[in-house]
Parts: structure tokens; C-alpha cells; sequence
């Protein structure tokens, strides 16, 4: 049995027997992890509030090789993010965020995925109500270039073609990313991506906060969800971020 020090992310909890809970933590040093704090519903002592969804601290983690399932020794909270739970923007952002990182990270060491989920989560609980759907939007495609899936903006992901800055294309989430008109014929679906879209999709890759209207943020919440269902490893559905996008509570 190995002790693993690491700085953690509370992204999902559920009650275990009478007194213990189970939690998935995305981790600097080890991906995303499921351990069992034991105790931790009727004892505050090892594990205090640090438990809550979205904490961050750091985490002593006893592994176990070979298993799947490791235990928490304990966690010290540096970051709570109150501000995620006094908005339902903000709780159902975050909350989709967690969701999409759950289905594909794993238990790989990934400190440029972690650093972008605790910054992704900064920024959703700091963001006024306005502003939250555009900035969880970038947080989003930022997270996903980060693990693999950068999407092609300015390059013909079939015969790299460059498309041009004013040029409206086609976004086929098969091929990663836009078509030039000759592939776009050849290819069985996509979805319509103006010039002012692209330009935005690659501010937000950047780092940066476009203004964007609250319609075309429904547009880029949809594209965004068929972009991230394509590249997912199974087929069910993503709920947390179903609520989300629909904005109905």
C-alpha cells in the first residue's frame, strides 16, 4: 500500500454503509480517483467540511494496486467555492463541468487537466449571472483541447485546407473540427459554422471572453455537447449537463 500526497478536487460524492461516503477526485498526481472516506458522515475530524462537491484540498490517499476503489486518510480544504452553490447558473455549470471530466479523464496523471478544472471552477463561482454560460463555455473547450480533443478552426480537418477568417464552414464533429467546401460535400453531416463562431470558439481557446449573445450561446452550448458526445468513450447521456444547456430550474 502506497500513501499518495496530492492537491484533489471533490467532483462527485455518495453515501456509503451507515457512516462512510465514496468520492471520484480528480487529483494533480494520479487523475481522477474513487476512494472511500470511512467515517467521514459521523466523524469531522479527519475530514471536516473538505468533503463538500467542488472543494479542493489536499488529500492523503492510501492506494491499493490492483484495485479500483482506494482509501482516504485525509483532506485538508483549501478552497471551498461557496459561490457555486448560490446561483443555480453557476451550480448546474459547474456541475456539467464535473460531469464531462468524470467520463473522461482517468487515473492518469494529468497536473495541465487539474489545473484546468480548479481554474474552470474559479472562474464559473466568481462569474456574475450574465456572464456564466459564455465563461463555462470557454472553460469547456479549453478542458477539452487540454485532454486530447482540440478541435480544427482555421484548417480543413480532412486535406488541411486553410479556411479563411471570413469564410463560414461546416463543423463536423466526426472529424474534429471544420471542413472546406469540397470535403464538405463528400461528408454525411455537420453543422453550420459562421465566421464570427469560429472566431469565437478560438477566443475562448485562447483564454479569453468574447460577448456573445444569449441566443448564440444556446447555438455553442449545442454544438458543444454534439463536439463532446462524439469524442465520449459509451453512449449514455449527459444529464448534469442536459440541465444546463436547457437553463430550466
Amino acid at each position: 500500500m502506497t500513501l499518495l500526497t496530492t492537491d484533489a478536487i471533490v467532483l462527485h460524492a455518495v453515501p456509503y454503509l451507515e457512516s462512510s461516503r465514496i468520492l471520484r477526485l480528480a487529483t494533480r498526481e494520479a487523475g481522477v480517483l474513487s476512494v472511500v472516506a470511512r467515517g467521514a458522515r459521523s466523524s469531522k475530524k479527519r475530514f471536516g467540511s473538505g468533503l463538500d462537491l467542488f472543494a479542493e484540498g489536499q488529500a492523503q490517499i492510501q492506494l491499493k494496486p490492483g484495485r479500483d476503489l482506494h482509501t482516504l486518510a485525509n483532506f485538508d480544504v483549501t478552497r471551498s467555492r461557496a459561490g457555486l452553490a448560490t446561483q443555480l447558473g453557476r451550480f448546474t455549470a459547474a456541475s456539467a463541468l464535473v460531469e464531462c471530466v468524470l467520463r473522461v479523464v482517468h487515473d492518469e496523471a494529468a497536473p495541465r487537466v487539474f489545473h484546468g478544472v480548479a481554474s474552470g471552477l474559479d472562474a464559473i463561482a466568481q462569474a456574475d449571472e450574465a456572464d456564466t454560460v459564455p465563461i463555462t463555455l470557454g472553460v469547456f473547450w479549453r478542458l477539452i483541447s487540454e485532454v486530447g480533443f482540440m478541435p480544427s478552426l482555421d484548417r480543413c480537418t480532412e486535406c488541411h485546407a486553410e479556411i479563411p477568417p471570413q469564410a463560414e464552414a461546416r463543423f463536423n464533429t466526426a472529424a474534429g473540427g471544420v471542413l472546406c467546401p469540397v470535403c464538405a460535400k463528400m461528408a454525411y453531416d455537420g453543422r453550420r459554422l459562421p465566421a464570427a463562431a469560429r472566431h469565437t470558439i478560438s477566443s475562448w481557446l485562447q483564454g479569453d471572453l468574447p460577448m456573445v449573445e444569449p441566443a448564440a450561446c444556446r447555438a455553442h452550448q449545442r454544438l458543444l455537447r454534439e463536439f463532446i458526445t462524439q469524442h465520449l468513450p459509451d453512449s449514455r447521456e449527459l444529464r448534469a449537463y442536459a440541465v444546463w444547456e436547457q437553463g430550466q430550474w
